[in-house]
């Protein structure tokens, strides 16, 4: 009983929440509420551990519980419906509270949780009263059957509602609204890639990142569906004149291509959390200087459609020479839904919590003691610069090669710093010697590298450091990425025969 109560209740949720937002499934609404709740040190773990699989193992994790909760509360209603109903009365009002947490949510939306709350209850008192009918062995049997009918009903029933909810937030799709965009034709291109910009044949990644391989770190239980039609980007704070900008007005600028690599503050020494594409948009410092920026201004508090906010240097925003982008295609596409169709923000040499909003729907400038941005509240730093790295791509830890001549590559980054040398050295107290970099695209690019070792057979161990154009030497320090990125320089153990 109690678990086809709970079912019928998180499927009537579900559909309610097509008709109004995705986040407003009281389910879903739970997972963003502990999202937002857990300690950094725990989602980092769970960012590092289980990757882009992060939020299926939180929902996953929920519903085991969930079901376990409602299977004794079930088993503990046989005498009273009282434990069951209070359960499910429960789970509905911590719906309805975390929906209403929501930023990006009206008070609409908590018509989900209400659907879920009279669903959940009403299905467990109605096959309560049934499993309670007649003591009589004869009636006892038919009452069971009936309990089995009913329940496999309401399991049926919340199934098509699930289902039903699914379908209806498909109406949003953004996807058919990404294709109607069509091409996106810069009027400034980005430089071709040389052909010597990346050493793939050697065992380093291609250059140009495939929007499907491209990284994604983000706090969205449900990717937001906007589309373009609907979507506009309101500018305001402190600034002479508040500006409003359509799809249609930032298309109808001539769009520039930048090549522009991205780091995630959550990627550990060594880590994949790195990626590079050509982004396609318009210049954010063009925004900002038509709508005045005033004395004073420090911040651009941009807001996600989803309520997720960053915080971005005005003064990043504004270099001509650093290139901000409010971008709108990627790798001569319209930017995938998952990539933040229709728009995002991209600052480059940033980490992506300060400069990278995806679904960007609101910036407002201001100061940074006036408005404090979602991670800044959870204890991350402010300015977040990327730190100079270098990672080992081949061979793979632990990997065993044939003993001789053994090549070993990898990427380095500093973003708009620019990379000067990369050194490796093989064994702890190896001299460090000069690798073979790749062509330079940009100081916002990442650079390959490789180095050939003659190797014995035998357990061996490579180090690798970066030198960037500022003179800096990658330091061996370790630290974590909390809480403005990790240190420390990448060693891999592989074994020659």
């Amino acid at each position: 009983m109690g678990v086809v109560a709970l079912a019928a209740a998180l499927a009537a949720g579900h559909l309610v929440a097509g008709f109004i937002s995705a986040n407003a499934s009281p389910y879903l609404a739970v997972g963003n509420g502990a999202i937002d709740l857990t300690p950094v040190g725990l989602k980092d773990f769970a960012v590092r551990t289980f990757g882009v699989y992060d939020k299926l193992v939180l929902l996953g994790g929920m519903a085991v519980v969930m079901v376990l909760a409602a299977a004794v509360a079930g088993m503990a209603s046989r005498r009273s419906p009282v434990p069951g109903i209070t359960l499910i009365a429960a789970f509905g009002l911590l719906g309805g509270f975390a929906v209403a947490q929501r930023p990006d949510l009206s008070a609409v939306a908590l018509l989900a949780p209400l659907a879920s709350l009279i669903a959940g209850v009403g299905v467990f008192f109605w096959l309560h009263r049934l499993a309670s009918a007649g003591p009589q062995s004869e009636v006892a049997g038919a009452s069971r059957r009936s309990v089995l009918l009913a329940g496999a009903g309401a399991v049926v029933a919340a199934g098509a509602a699930g289902v039903g909810g699914q379908l209806l937030a498909g109406t949003r799709d953004a996807e058919s609204s990404r294709a109607a965009v069509g091409r996106l034709v810069p009027a400034e291109p980005a430089p071709p890639i040389p052909a010597d910009a990346d050493f793939a044949k050697l065992g380093t990644p291609t250059f140009l990142t495939s929007n499907r391989d491209f990284y994604r770190v983000d706090t969205a239980l449900s990717v937001p569906q906007v589309r373009a039609e609907d979507w506009s980007l309101r500018l305001h704070g402190m600034v002479r004149e508040e500006k409003r900008f359509s799809y249609d007005d930032i298309r109808g600028r001539p769009l520039i291509e930048r090549t522009i690599t991205m780091t995630c503050v959550s990627n550990e020494v060594g880590g994949n959390y790195v990626s590079t594409a050509n982004f396609i948009g318009v210049d954010l410092g063009d925004l900002l200087r038509e709508a005045g920026i005033l004395p004073g201004a420090e911040q651009i508090h941009s807001t996600s459609v989803d309520g997720w906010t960053a915080g971005s240097p005005v003064i990043a925003a504004l270099d001509p020479e650093r290139g901000a982008m409010l971008a709108i295609g990627m790798n001569g596409e319209p930017l995938p839904v998952e990539h933040g169709f229709p728009a995002r923000m991209v600052i480059p040499g940033l980490y992506g919590y300060v400069s990278a909003t995806k679904w960007v729907k609101d910036l407002e400038i201001t100061t940074w003691k006036a408005r404090r941005a979602y991670w800044l509240e959870r204890g991350w730093g402010e300015q977040a610069p990327i730190k100079t790295q270098s990672r080992i791509d081949s061979p793979k830890g632990f990997e065993t090669v044939p003993a001789g001549k053994v090549r070993v590559s990898g990427v380095a980054w500093a973003q708009h710093t620019g990379i000067e040398r990369v050194e490796v050295r093989l064994g702890a107290n190896g001299s460090w010697l000069p690798a073979t970099l790749s062509r330079e695209v940009g100081v916002d690019t990442w650079r390959m590298w490789w180095i050939e070792f003659d190797v014995p057979a035998g357990s061996h161990q490579v180090t690798v450091r970066a030198v960037d154009k500022s003179g800096y030497t990658q330091t061996d320090a370790r630290a974590g990425t909390v809480p403005d990125g990790a240190t420390g320089r990448h060693v891999i153990s592989f074994t020659a025969r």
